[in-house]
């Protein structure tokens, strides 16, 4: 899973609310039934982006494998019929434009986290959202980017545990279950753990939080995300 890398990339250097408005107006540009020149260009933007942040296209794409490997099935789901012809091309077509979409919006995300840091998103979180629910949405927001991949490698641990044990000789609805038991006991610790070293820890609500400045390139920024995101209602 990509996690945030230290870089001095054009994505690293931009402030983290521009980064987040831009990631806003894509998603809604991508998710306004795209024509496939559009939705070629969107593919491009998030291809460059990703190339912009010092992060590989197919790197980026295999991070998110098992989501692009749920959503091809849709396609297939959409277009299968019981009976002859068997499976209808417009209905398949028709889902897997749908599905195409979320490949250019997965790149931006992929750019966005690797090139800011945690504590940053949190930052420009509490400073757009005022009050105690901008606080609450950039805690949370925060501790799932930090614990994310850690209940992943904990599911790893625990299928490597059990495949050692003779566990890949048992049925399969009988792995998925012991693996589902033990992933979420597993998962049940680590929130203990958290509580306990959010109070050893004096855990405020407002901490210390890193400075954020916007720079010419920022306004840019900011600046294509409104377009993206006007330019569904203008276009329609």
């Amino acid at each position: 899973m990509l996690r945030y890398s230290p870089g001095d990339s054009v994505i690293h250097r931009l402030d983290p609310r521009s980064k987040l408005l831009f990631q806003f107006g894509f998603a809604i540009a991508a998710f306004v039934q795209p024509s496939v020149p559009r939705l070629a260009a969107l593919v491009l933007c998030g291809a460059l982006t990703v190339r912009l942040a010092g992060l590989g296209v197919l790197r980026a794409l295999w991070s998110y494998r098992i989501v692009l490997a749920v959503l091809a099935i849709a396609p297939l789901i959409a277009g299968a019929t019981v009976g002859p012809p068997w499976i209808r091309p417009d209905p398949a077509v028709e889902s897997g434009l749908s599905v195409a979409r979320v490949v250019p919006i997965l790149l931006i995300s992929a750019a966005y986290v690797s090139a800011t840091p945690v504590r940053e998103t949190r930052a420009a979180l509490q400073r757009t959202i005022p009050g105690r629910p901008g606080q609450l949405i950039g805690t949370g927001v925060a501790l799932t980017i930090r614990y994310v991949p850690v209940l992943q490698a904990d599911f790893r641990e625990v299928r490597h545990a059990l495949a050692a044990r003779g566990g890949d000789r048992r049925p399969v609805h009988k792995r998925a279950g012991r693996l589902v038991v033990l992933s979420l006991q597993r998962a049940l610790d680590r929130s203990d753990q958290l509580a306990v070293a959010l109070e050893v820890r004096c855990f405020a609500w407002n901490p210390t939080l890193p400075r954020l400045t916007f720079s010419r390139k920022d306004y840019l920024v900011v600046a294509v995300g409104v377009a993206l995101s006007v330019a569904p209602v203008v276009s329609g």
